[in-house]
């Protein structure tokens, strides 16, 4: 079989320079394997220069690996990481006997022991080949290129199995300089520094405003208006993140809180299909968006989830990586009909929380920042969804739902998380950059504001945060209606004073 070709624009890209087509892209093309290609393809250039772009992994002639499926998939592990989801696919289409033949090349080189330990484990069966007797371990996925947990010893196929995750569930994240740069940053050190500068009283404070905050920025992601006591109860759970286990009891009664009407809402897991999108308005045809796990799926899936946060409790594996991987997780499969969107950012929090990145008890705000970059929100879905879509077979149903017709399972086990994780360490930056400090220096500014008032006016304090929301909305002037109504006792020079105090306290800081 023919793998490598001459390309110029593959899967409607267009390569940076002319080059070979190799390694999972090769092989998923050649053999017509129904899974999305990778976010970055692998070609071997007609030059002499190494290097990646977005879309493109670019090597020289000397990385050029020989024409069989072996030699492109040692390149493959060797320089595009460990593709549960290719692997899978693939051993679902060869025959035992040719993996067999695969592995008899090189039996001991650590590419063929690799194979041998992908395809047991995720077939969860094993091949007719004794125990190797070698010392020597390999770890499965190469640090260099994956981010790992501690792992666990295979002395069968002497591979230390270092998969943040479970057979049932395993997204993966590859390093990338904006990764590793927002990790060797130590933000949570970074808002710890600046937290144990500010007033313990404030920072109480701020934290029962940041979790309204939260709390109503979740519901507006969702185009939901709640009203204050709903938000406030949302807010409380979100403040108990990290207490209770993660589990399928406690993300249902989540859903309880969530959902404050439930007569028109099937409770609990879904028991059929569903998809994210739209209806054709005038046939009410489904137009998806995303697909969800199929309901037959859902449970096995939600285990697996529950288990792989398990491991990624290892105090090696980064906090916001393993909040990335559950969360979107989450939120991909789709478990229940309604209130995905809220508990997906509530398990962010919850794995920050459980990880120990919010150590001063201040919740941590991420949906705030999430709904101020919404676009990058919505696109870093559909960098999931959209893919699959052309790999997912349906058809609708007499009340215009979808239902799949095939399996779609391994879809929701096995993805790459790497953009997600991007996208939720850019929010968490601009959480510690921008959320809380504003917050904080929001709540400073009206301690002054309104020592200024006490001092001078006497106001009680409902007035106060009166005059306060006023001015905000006003751009630091009281409105004409506000001086007619609420401050009709107001001398002019007395309103004038005030205006200039908030502008100097809150405007022109």
């Amino acid at each position: 079989m023919q793998f490598s070709k001459d390309i110029t624009v593959f899967n409607g890209i267009t390569t940076p320079e002319p080059g070979t087509l190799v390694g999972y892209g090769a092989i998923i093309d050649a053999m017509q394997l129904q899974l999305p290609m990778p976010h970055a393809v692998a070609i071997i250039s007609k030059k002499h220069k190494q290097y990646s772009t977005e879309n493109w992994l670019v090597y020289t002639p000397r990385h050029q690996p020989k024409e069989t499926l072996f030699h492109q998939l040692v390149f493959a592990l060797k320089y595009e990481g460990v593709n549960l989801l290719f692997f899978k696919t693939l051993f679902q289409k060869i025959s035992e006997e040719e993996v067999m033949s695969l592995l008899q090349i090189e039996p001991t080189g650590q590419y063929s022991r690799k194979i041998w330990f992908l395809y047991e484990w995720l077939l969860q069966t094993e091949l007719p080949i004794a125990d190797l007797a070698i010392k020597n371990y390999v770890p499965l996925l190469e640090e260099k290129v994956q981010y790992s947990v501690t792992g666990i010893k295979s002395s069968r196929h002497k591979i230390t199995n270092n998969l943040p995750g479970t057979v049932d569930f395993c997204p993966l994240i590859f390093k990338t300089e904006k990764l590793e740069a927002k990790i060797n940053a130590a933000l949570s050190n970074k808002k710890d520094i600046y937290l144990n500068n500010i007033h313990k009283d404030v920072v109480q404070r701020a934290s029962s405003f940041l979790l309204l905050k939260d709390s109503r920025a979740s519901f507006t992601i969702e185009n939901e208006n709640p009203g204050n006591n709903r938000a406030m109860r949302w807010g409380k759970a979100i403040g108990q993140a990290g207490g209770a286990a993660l589990s399928l009891e406690e993300l249902e009664r989540l859903q309880q809180i969530v959902i404050e009407n439930s007569r028109f809402t099937e409770m609990g897991l879904r028991k059929k299909a569903g998809f994210v999108g739209e209806h054709d308005r005038a046939t009410g045809a489904p137009i998806p968006d995303h697909i969800s796990a199929t309901a037959k799926d859902i449970k096995p899936l939600m285990y697996g989830l529950l288990a792989a946060n398990a491991i990624m409790q290892d105090p090696t594996y980064d906090a916001v990586l393993a909040a990335a991987a559950i969360a979107f997780g989450f939120v991909f499969i789709h478990p229940f009909v309604d209130g995905n969107g809220r508990l997906h950012r509530y398990i962010i929090h919850h794995v920050l929380a459980k990880k120990e990145f919010t150590k001063q008890g201040v919740i941590f705000p991420v949906s705030a920042s999430i709904l101020d970059h919404i676009n990058d929100y919505k696109t870093v879905l559909q960098s999931y969804s959209h893919p699959l879509l052309d790999h997912i077979q349906w058809k609708e149903t007499v009340d215009h739902n979808v239902e799949v017709l095939n399996g779609t399972v391994d879809f929701y086990r096995y993805f790459d998380a790497t953009k997600q994780a991007e996208f939720l360490y850019d929010c968490v930056e601009d959480t510690l950059d921008r959320v809380i400090p504003n917050e904080v220096t929001f709540l400073q500014n009206y301690d002054a504001f309104k020592r200024y008032l006490d001092n001078t006016y006497e106001m009680p304090d409902t007035m106060v945060a009166l005059v306060v929301r006023l001015l905000e909305q006003g751009n630091g002037a009281l409105s004409k209606r506000a001086l007619k109504k609420e401050f009709l006792d107001l001398k002019e020079s007395e309103v004038n004073d005030i205006e200039n105090k908030y502008q100097e306290i809150f405007i022109a800081e």
